[in-house]
């Protein structure tokens, strides 16, 4: 079934095409004032149009006319013309009570999307042999929630974590593990029997290697100049290199597995760069055959501006040494993509400080004729900074991990739980994961009801508040309801067909009708705030429904309560697919 807005917008736009006007102008929309659900301000657009074919005519006579016709549609509740010709407009009692009742049958109902496609959503971006850290939570987050978004809307999407696995980082590691264990066999050039199935090194060894290496080199040119070389023999396909790198890969991807899970984060792809490397030769054959290269001091570039004003440096295929650079792999990535996926779609979810980068990355793709520039879009996204508006940092200066993120969360609603008297008399791992879940929402809707371009403040006791636009507040909602549906079984009281009647009643399902519009807002302009604010709006609804609206007061009649308990089910169904959409999980009680 069409939303009540769709239905209502669909008959105002046949009613002005009858009437001799474009039905693009004829719009049905949520009003702002407060007279009304929905608005139609068609007349007015219509009159600016008949004075230009010389009619002498005013807005308020069109909507008379259109008015006359909308009257005579079902659909059509209460209609009145406001000021110079603008059309309130309420829906008919009938269409609110089929729509709910579709809404109970089916939360999902109209959120496919008219095509579908396949797309590919770039996000995560952790590192080979680094451990998770703050600045890994927005692109998870993010874009975990435009994959699902997506897939509500019954798109195939593939989710790449796409690791950084590839560069010096590689060359540090290999050095420092060549002084500290210098017997193993993956550094003698002449062994040539099955390497160990076990890795050398387990993450904490990683973790500790890498930092370890990158300072000696800081401070000295020869051991900087070690992993350089060994970053070139990795590359040049060392065989013993490229054994421990797969290595770091496995150890590091069973470490970003759980750290992502326990961010409530899954991907379909764990590839990184060096995924690509053997596809990089024959890419650069073909660009060259293309004509769209030439040298430059040596390195071998794209040029991707576009017009004389344009100032956007070239793409860097390759270094005057002859090394790859970040333009070659990414970009190597989507030759990849083509052959394997060949999607129609490709979003990356990275911070938008690397903008400039896509956007040569895009120009390029585009000027090779890989894909069309409406296939690539940078998703990009602020920071989370600290209270001092600068990108959050522990109070020593330094990045803080993300398990140690999730663990302040989990204490700030821990904290909350203990101050409300909320789960008091749970079991102690009950409460404990009540406030994981508590904590997580708190963190991940904090960080999802922001425009996605907008930077904003890490303040775990605001997060964790149960008052307010917040994680926690949709949590209580969701539990509530949970609550009421236990104890209308313990009654044996069942629901029912909804027959929407009280004020309050509209007001939901009207709430509850605008889900496939924000699922479709959300998915267009990859924004999930847009779905925060719909969720948001039906925990509010149903505040004011469940104040308003008794569901099982005795006094209430049996086929009332059975009409509000199905309507409290249908809400209970959509907030909770909306979180899911959002990577939140509800607890069951609280």
């Amino acid at each position: 079934m069409m939303s009540i807005q769709s239905t209502l917008d669909a008959a105002a736009r046949a009613a002005f095409e009858s009437l001799g006007f474009p039905a693009a102008i004829a719009g049905v929309q949520e009003s702002d004032r407060g007279d009304a659900p929905y608005q139609c301000n068609g007349a007015l657009a219509a009159a600016g149009i008949a004075k230009k074919r010389g009619e002498k005519v005013n807005p308020r006579e069109i909507a008379v006319k259109a008015v006359a016709i909308l009257e005579t549609d079902p659909a059509f509740g209460k209609l009145e013309i406001a000021g110079p010709g603008f059309i309130n407009i309420s829906p008919a009692a009938d269409l609110l009570t089929t729509r709910a009742n579709d809404l109970l049958a089916n939360p999902a109902s109209g959120l496919t999307a008219d095509k579908t496609k396949t797309i590919v959503v770039d996000y995560g971006g952790a590192n080979v042999a680094k451990p998770m850290h703050v600045g890994h939570l927005r692109s998870a987050v993010i874009g975990e929630a435009i994959k699902r978004i997506l897939r509500a809307q019954g798109h195939t999407v593939i989710g790449d974590v796409h690791m950084g696995d590839w560069g010096l980082q590689m060359g540090h590691l290999i050095s420092e593990l060549t002084l500290e264990q210098p017997d193993l066999p993956y550094f003698d050039e002449d062994f040539t029997g099955d390497y160990p199935a076990e890795p050398p090194v387990t993450m904490d060894d990683l973790a500790r290697l890498y930092p370890q290496a990158s300072n000696k080199a800081k401070s000295d040119a020869d051991r900087m100049e070690e992993s350089r070389v060994a970053t070139a023999q990795l590359q040049a396909g060392r065989r013993g290199y490229r054994a421990l790198l797969d290595h770091f890969i496995d150890v590091s991807v069973a470490a970003l597995k759980i750290g992502y899970g326990n961010l409530g984060v899954e991907f379909d792809l764990w590839k990184g760069e060096a995924c690509v490397d053997p596809l990089i030769p024959d890419m650069i054959g073909g660009l060259k055959a293309k004509g769209i290269t030439e040298e430059d001091d040596g390195a071998l570039i794209i040029r991707v501006a576009e017009g004389e004003k344009d100032k956007t440096p070239p793409v860097m295929l390759l270094a005057s040494s002859g090394a790859v650079l970040y333009h070659t792999t990414d970009l190597a990535t989507l030759v990849d993509r083509k052959a394997e996926i060949n999607p129609d779609l490709i979003v990356y979810v990275v911070d938008q400080r690397q903008a400039l980068h896509f956007e040569q990355v895009f120009r390029a793709a585009v000027k090779a004729e890989w894909y069309a520039r409406d296939q690539l879009f940078h998703a990009g996204f602020g920071t989370m900074n600290g209270k001092d508006g600068k990108p959050f940092k522990t109070r020593a200066g330094g990045v803080l991990r993300l398990e140690d993120l999730l663990e302040v969360m989990n204490t700030a609603a821990r904290e909350r739980l203990e101050a409300s008297g909320i789960g008091a008399d749970f079991d102690p791992a009950e409460r404990e994961e009540i406030a994981r879940k508590i904590g997580l929402a708190a963190l991940k809707f904090a960080d999802l009801q922001n425009q996605r371009m907008t930077n904003y403040i890490f303040d775990p006791e605001r997060f964790t508040a149960f008052e307010g636009k917040t994680g926690p507040y949709l949590l209580y909602a969701v539990v509530r309801i949970k609550s009421i549906l236990r104890k209308a079984e313990d009654m044996g009281v069942s629901s029912g067909e909804i027959q929407v009647e009280a004020e309050a009643e509209t007001d939901l399902v009207l709430a509850l009708d605008a889900y496939a519009k924000a699922i479709a807002l959300s998915a267009e302009k990859y924004a999930p705030h847009m779905l925060c604010e719909h969720i948001y709006r039906v925990a509010q609804s149903f505040s004011r429904f469940y104040a308003g609206c008794p569901i099982l007061a005795d006094d209430v009649p049996a086929e009332v309560k059975a009409s509000r308990l199905g309507l409290a089910k249908a809400t209970l169904a959509q907030l909770e697919h909306g979180l899911d959409l959002l990577g939140i999980e509800a607890p069951d009680r609280m």
